[in-house]
This record gives C-alpha cells, structure tokens and sequence, in this order.
C-alpha cells in the first residue's frame, strides 16, 4: 500500500492511446491466450533474460534481491532475472507508460494496487490466469481474497506479490493507564470514538499529550471502511463488471465514515497529522496517539521502534453487524506480453511461480512483513516462528481468513483511483476545516472527478 501521486493521476487521464501489438516471438507454442508452452524455454538458445521493474527499498529490496538470486542460480546458463529499481510506485507505471510507447517494457513489472485497472486497459500483458490454464496449473492455493482483487473478467490478470492489510494498531500500555482492556479493542467506529475521548490525555496546563485516535488523512482508509460495510466504492459492480463510470463513495455511509472522522479532529480526541503518512506513523511510534490506522507492512517497523506494547485489532466496522471485510494493498506482477519472445513470457512466469511459492512467500514474508501470498506459507516451521515472535500479525490472519471474496472487499477497479483517493482526502480536510459538510464535499469530489473518469474511458476505448 503506497501514497499515489499527481504523477499517476495525470498520467492515467493523459489519453491513454495504448494498443497491443503481436508478439513476434519464437519457439514454443503460443495460442491466442499468449500464454507459450513450456517447450519455449527448451527451444531457446543461450540465456533467456528477464528484465525485471521493481519499486522495493531498504530491507525489502534486499529480500528481493536475494530471491532473486537464488532463482537465477537454479536456473544458471538457462534464465537469467536481472532486477532493476524504477523509484515510486508512481514513478515505475509512468517508466511503463512511456516503455509502451517505445516498444521497450520489461518482461515483468510490479505494479501497485491501484494500478491495476490501467494494467489490464494497456492491452500490454499475458494474463496469470492463461499460463496456469496451459499448464494446468492450480491457483487454490493463492489467498482468496487476494487472488479476488487481481481477478477481471473472472481470470486473474497478474501474479499476488507483495500484499498488505489493514489494522488497528493499539498502544497497550495506554489502555491499561485509562482504565481499558486492550483485550478488548473497539470493533466499531462508534466504540472507537467512545475509547478515543477515554484515551485522550491532557498535562496540568490544558495540552494534549496524547490524543487517542490519529492516522493519516489518506483515501485508503475511507475504501476499507467502506467494504467493512460491503458498500461498493464506484460503479460497475466496482469496477469488475465493466469499465467503472462514476463513483459512489459520496453515498450516505460514506458521508458518515468522514464526519465521523472530521468530529473526532474536532472535538479534540484525535490528531490532526495531515496526509503525510510518515507524520501519522511518528505519532503513534511517539506515544503521542493511542489508536492509529495503518497496513500490516509496519507491524514489525512498529514492534521495534516503539517504546509501549504494540497491540492489533481488526480493522473496525462502520456499525455492528457490517458483514463486509478489509481490501488488501500492496502489489503484484504483470507479465509484458508484445515486443518479447515465447521463452522471455515463459521465463516470467516460471519466475512468478518461484516467488508465489509456499518457501518462497515464507521467507518474503518473515523477511519484509508483508502478507504472505500463499496460503501454505504460514504452515512452514520458519513462518510459525515468525508469527509466534510477532504474534501481533495474527489478528491479519485471522482477519483475512474471515473475510469473504465479493465484490466489496474485491475493493474499486477505477482508471483514476488516485485521483479518487486524493478528492477524497480534501473532503476529509474540508470537513474537518468545517468549510463543507462531509455529504457535501464528497458530492463536489465525485463531480470533480467525472471529467477525469470519462476522458480516461473514452482514452482506452
């Protein structure tokens, strides 16, 4: 789960003018799918090479780098992946957008969540789902509800890599100061206001020295609250029925979850960080916030760092009885289908089998603290002792496995999702501003945002 940028926002709604080119591949046997036979690779000469566009950093990007070796010693003087860091999420699918233009994109490239919809409109890729129809190869093993949000058409397009979750984390040791059971963490926003004024502390001089609720103003966290309720965010069965053509997080539920939000800023029992993620995860890190929204991806960054008892909680509910669930974040591989030959897609994907499989996601996982992708990957001895030294990432377990796939938790496929998340956010600070009411704001981003949905639709036919 990454903070989008103007840059994507332009990009996406720039006339997206992307056509797909036949493959002038060789060797193997590619059917309309693109997906070649695994006798590609068996035909190749030399060293295939795999070019590979990544946006992993620090500790990740070292974990990384040495999956990525181990696959290339396996596979010596037969495939070679060669690694390349393209900056921000933001910054690699702009990298795409103009490798497209220029015939040159990488054989497999990480693209973030919400890039998603753009992925599968440039008409660039061989779908996941065709390599494993051709090889028989089963997918079950996939989490569900992540396999759910990288599914179009009922074929998943790319392959699950690096997934996150949201959480409640808690400051334990704060709960037990103001009377409260950090066993028993509020499951609905109602409840969560209730501890927020509880949890909210004061100095001798009227100063607040910790406030019980903060997160950043980020749209990511409205679209969890969102499907918590099962409500869609846009139309078009969230996008996975059809190209989405407008939205609807300006509905009643969502005008709710931010005045709820903004009455909280307002009465003085949560801070005000702005949209700067790192400022939110500051203050909670500080102890200066008691209960804060955040991924899965800082639970270990969190566990370390602060001074307190981490504590997690589901992610709460708009209201008791909501039957919906979290949107997983994150990012996941495309396989680059025109301009690249049948033992390059067919490397690609042996590739992605490697970094999908239960050895492979236990040691990303217990590596990086993302969510492991494989199911089996959490039933390996060296998972287990990971999760038993942070038993924290549990209620993430727990959480996604009693979470249904549906179209809610699926989580909106819309061209311009970050510019949705972006209007979304200045109705957050307009209603806490008090300039809007939160049914207002959002209606005028919505509006706002209708132009950009109908230019990036018609752009990609």
């Amino acid at each position: 789960m990454k903070r989008s940028a103007r840059a994507l926002a332009a990009l996406l709604v720039s006339g997206l003018a992307l056509t797909a080119c036949s493959s002038s591949g060789s060797g193997g046997s590619s059917d309309d799918s693109g997906a070649p036979a695994a006798s590609a690779l068996d035909q190749a000469s030399g060293v295939t090479t795999v070019e590979f566009w990544h946006s992993m950093t620090g500790k990740n990007a070292d974990a990384l780098t040495a999956l990525v070796n181990q696959f290339n010693a396996a596979h010596q003087g037969k495939i070679e992946v060669k690694p390349l860091f393209q900056g921000t999420y933001d910054d690699l699918i702009a990298k795409y957008k103009a490798s497209v233009q220029q015939k040159a994109t990488p054989a497999v490239v990480q693209v973030y969540d919400i890039g998603s919809r753009f992925m599968v409109d440039s008409k660039q890729i061989v779908p996941a789902q065709a390599f494993a129809d051709k090889d028989g190869y089963s997918l079950d093993d996939l989490q569900a509800n992540i396999r759910n949000y990288y599914t179009f058409g009922g074929k998943l397009q790319s392959m699950p890599f690096n997934s996150s979750m949201p959480l409640l984390y808690l400051n334990d040791d704060a709960f037990k100061e103001a009377g409260l059971d950090p066993a028993k963490p509020p499951t609905t926003l109602a409840e969560l206001g209730e501890m927020a004024q509880k949890l909210t502390k004061k100095d001798d001089s009227g100063k607040t020295v910790r406030y019980g609720f903060g997160a950043a103003i980020y749209g990511w966290f409205v679209e969890q609250l969102l499907a918590e309720n099962g409500a869609l965010y846009c139309d078009s069965d969230n996008g996975r029925s059809g190209k989405a053509g407008k939205v609807t997080f300006d509905s009643a539920k969502g005008a709710e979850v931010v005045q709820w939000w903004a009455d909280l800023v307002k009465g003085g029992y949560a801070a005000n960080t702005g949209r700067q993620t790192p400022d939110a995860q500051a203050a909670f890190k500080a102890g200066t916030v008691a209960m804060h929204l955040e991924s899965t991806g800082v639970l270990r960054g969190y566990t370390e760092a602060a001074k307190f008892t981490v504590g997690t909680a589901p992610f709460p509910k708009t209201a008791a009885g909501d039957q919906g669930g979290p949107v997983i974040g994150g990012a996941s591989l495309w396989i680059s289908g025109p301009g690249h030959s049948d033992a390059q897609k067919r490397a690609s994907w042996e590739f992605e089998k490697f970094l999908t499989a239960p050895e492979q996601q236990a040691v990303w996982h217990t590596g990086t603290g993302y969510f492991p992708v494989n199911s089996k990957a959490l039933e390996l001895p060296a998972d287990k002792e990971w999760v038993a030294k942070y038993p924290q990432f549990q209620t993430a377990i727990d959480q996604l496995k009693g979470t249904k796939p549906t179209q809610a938790t699926a989580g909106c496929a819309l061209g311009v999702m970050p510019q949705a998340r972006k209007g979304v956010e200045t109705a957050i600070e307009q209603t806490i501003a008090g300039t809007k009411t939160a049914q207002q704001a959002l209606t005028d981003a919505a509006k706002e945002l209708q132009p950009a949905i109908e230019s990036y639709n018609s752009s990609v036919g």
